[in-house]
Formats: C-alpha cells, sequence, structure tokens
C-alpha cells in the first residue's frame, strides 16, 4: 500500500456512481499500540475503522460518524469513530480466549451493528443494523440497500500492520444510473483483499476502470486523534449528584477519569467538583490537581 493514510474518491466523469478509496497504516498501528488486542480482534478493528472512515465521506456538515458492534459473543463490543476531519479512533471490548482466524462476525455473534451520526448542530441520527451477513461489508452494504435505498459495494480488509477500504456507491440520480451500476459493480467485485492491501490507489484505479473514464480526487490525510478533554470528563461526572461525588472524593482522595480510546487520565479533586454545581460552572482546563 502506497497510500497509507489517506482518503481518496474516485470520479467517474459520466456515470452517477461515486467511489472511495481509504487506506490506514500510521494511523491504525498508532490505535492498536494503545491496547495488547489479541490477532483477530486487531484485524476486526481495522475493519471497522476502515469502514467507518469510508462511511464518513457522507457527512456533509461538521460532525462525527460512529460505527459500533455490539453482540453475545467474546468480543461485546468494536467500537469506531471518525470526525469530518478525518481524525478517527477505535476500542475493542473482549473477554476469554480469541481464535486467531475468527471473522468479525465469529467475534461479535448474535449482535448488531449501530451506526450514530452527531453533528455539531443539528439532531443526532442513530440506525440499527442486523449482523445477518457473513462479513461487516455485507452487512453496511444491507444497511445503505434497506436504509438508504442506494445500490452500494463495500471491501474492507486488514492485516497486522495495514487496514483498507474500498466503497462503490450509485447516486440518486435519474436516467441509466442502475445500468451503469451493474457494469461497475461488475467490475468491482474482482477486486481481491490482497489487491486492495497492496495495490497503491493509481494502479488499483487501472487495475479496475482502466476502460473507464475516471480520476481520483487529492488525498484527504487520515490521522488517529482522541478527542477527550477535561471538560468532557467533568461532563460525564455531572450524572452523579455533587454530594455523590464528594463522597467518593472524601474515601479516595481524588476521582480518577480514564479514557478508555487512548488512556489518558483526568483528576478531579473537592475545588474541582464544587466548582462543576456553581453558578459560573467552571472546572480549570489543567490536569493538575489544585
Amino acid at each position: 500500500m502506497s497510500n497509507p493514510d489517506q482518503i481518496q474518491r474516485i470520479l467517474f466523469d459520466n456515470l452517477d456512481i461515486r467511489g472511495v478509496l481509504v487506506g490506514l497504516e500510521k494511523t491504525y498501528q498508532d490505535i492498536l499500540d494503545l491496547h495488547q488486542y489479541p490477532p483477530a480482534i486487531r484485524n476486526a478493528l481495522g475493519e471497522m475503522l476502515a469502514a467507518a472512515v469510508l462511511m464518513s465521506t457522507t457527512l456533509k456538515f461538521d460532525g462525527r460518524l460512529l460505527l459500533q458492534a455490539q453482540g453475545s459473543g467474546n468480543v461485546s463490543a468494536l467500537m469506531a469513530e471518525v470526525n469530518n476531519k478525518q481524525e478517527c479512533r477505535g476500542i475493542a471490548r473482549y473477554e476469554g480466549d480469541i481464535d486467531d482466524d475468527a471473522s468479525i462476525i465469529d467475534l461479535i455473534g448474535d449482535g448488531h451493528l449501530v451506526i450514530t451520526i452527531e453533528p455539531e448542530v443539528g439532531q443526532r441520527y442513530q440506525g440499527i443494523v442486523p449482523l445477518e451477513k457473513e462479513t461487516l461489508a455485507g452487512c453496511l452494504t444491507d444497511y445503505f440497500l434497506r436504509s438508504e435505498q442506494l445500490s452500494t459495494q463495500i471491501h474492507l480488509v486488514a492485516d497486522e500492520h495495514r487496514a483498507a477500504g474500498f466503497l462503490l456507491q450509485v447516486m440518486p440520480a435519474a436516467g441509466t444510473a442502475e445500468n451503469d451500476w451493474e457494469h461497475i459493480a461488475t467490475i468491482g467485485s474482482t477486486l481481491s483483499g490482497g489487491e486492495l492491501l497492496t495495490l497503491d490507489n493509481d494502479a488499483l484505479l487501472f487495475r479496475l476502470f482502466h476502460q473507464e473514464e475516471c480520476r481520483l480526487y487529492d488525498p484527504d490525510p487520515v490521522i488517529f486523534k482522541c478527542d477527550c478533554s477535561r471538560e468532557r470528563s467533568a461532563n460525564t461526572l455531572q450524572f452523579m449528584t455533587q454530594d455523590e461525588l464528594l463522597e467518593l472524593i472524601e474515601k479516595q482522595g481524588v476521582i480518577d477519569v480514564g479514557c478508555q480510546f487512548c488512556h489518558a487520565n483526568y483528576q478531579f479533586d473537592e475545588t474541582d467538583i464544587r466548582a462543576m454545581f456553581s453558578d459560573s460552572a467552571h472546572v480549570t482546563q489543567s490536569d493538575q490537581l489544585h
């Protein structure tokens, strides 16, 4: 993969079809280096991250997209999150022994996908997708067809070093879009996971669509960035009452709030807790105790 940590759109000049390619390498490793996941979970999380970044290209506003798989298997949850700046993070929760060859569907078991779109301004949207197909890509393809009525093809692949994704989707337009779609989708279906991981985007585009009039847009960078903060941690604490929090302070001395994504730790003392519930409701931005 010579196009790592990038998202690149494909323009078909005369077709009502869009394409997107994403490759993750350093971004993927930056996330994995924070955790000691078994190989199968690493690969599953890689697919989730690639899928979330692909889906984020539909965002036309400032906000974030969260993709979460939940189920009854040894992996209770996989989550990938990306915002409109292509800043992403991810996490897995699991217990017990994990088979190295287990697929994401094997890991989650009987479960579903939750797709959440959170604009900075406006209404939050959430969709639920049953895990009824053999792959994450198949489940997401079903989502677009059922919820958006858009014919879609998705390829996802990950190994211990890299993750990649490829999306083709018919655009909602009149005319011959569906006929064009059958042709392009047939070509796209010949792409292998190995090719998606190893070919650079120009070579991949030529391999698939050298007989079509299409080209790549300039790439946009994708990075790992956790947007946890002291302020957001304080907001979480306020689900408890002031008295409950002060009682914890009396027992523990401080309250530690840790980020599960990046392991950052935010500490709050009595002065902080009282400030949260004061009329000014201001908590110092410093991570240091008073």
